[in-house]
C-alpha cells in the first residue's frame, strides 16, 4: 500500500495592490509541485482556497490606500505520496518553494510568505465562504505516477 502524508497548511503573505488573487493561488500550487533540494526532490500537491485578509474598516476609519499592499492567504493541504516524509520537513520545503515563487513573481514584497502547519479542522472552519479554490494537478494523477 502506498503511504501518503497530508499536511493542513496556512500560507499568508503581502502582495502588491494590483495582484490577482486567482493568479496567486495558481502560483502557490505550481510552486509546491516539486519540493526538496537538488537531486532529492519529491512531488507534492498543494490544494486549498485563497482569499484576501483585508483589515476591517471601522466606522470613521479611512479604507486602505489603493497603493497599499494587500494581505492574502491560503488555507488548504499539501499532499505528498510515498513514505519517509515528515510534516516538519514538508512544511519547511513548502516554505522555501513558496518564498522563492512569490519573490520571483512579485519581487520583494517586504517579507517572505509565512507557511504554518495547522489543524485540519482550522482549514474547514476558517476558510471564508467567498475564497477562491486553487486548482492543482489532480492528486489521483500524482499518486498513479508513484505506483
Amino acid at each position: 500500500m502506498l503511504d501518503t502524508l497530508i499536511v493542513p497548511l496556512f500560507v499568508t503573505t503581502d502582495l502588491p495592490p494590483d495582484a490577482d488573487l486567482a493568479g496567486f493561488g495558481r502560483l502557490l500550487a505550481e510552486s509546491a509541485r516539486t519540493l526538496g533540494g537538488e537531486g532529492a526532490g519529491y512531488d507534492a500537491v498543494l490544494s486549498g482556497k485563497v482569499f484576501w485578509l483585508d483589515r476591517p474598516v471601522a466606522p470613521g476609519q479611512h479604507p486602505p490606500a489603493v497603493s497599499e499592499s494587500r494581505f492574502a492567504g491560503l488555507l488548504g493541504h499539501v499532499t505528498v505520496p510515498g513514505a519517509g516524509h515528515t510534516s516538519r520537513q514538508v512544511v519547511a520545503d513548502v516554505r522555501r518553494a513558496v518564498g522563492a515563487a512569490v519573490t520571483g513573481h512579485y519581487g520583494d514584497v517586504g517579507v517572505l510568505p509565512a507557511v504554518f502547519a495547522i489543524r485540519d479542522s482550522d482549514v474547514r472552519e476558517r476558510t471564508p465562504d467567498d475564497a477562491l479554490p486553487v486548482d492543482p494537478l489532480p492528486v489521483d494523477a500524482l499518486l498513479t505516477a508513484h505506483r
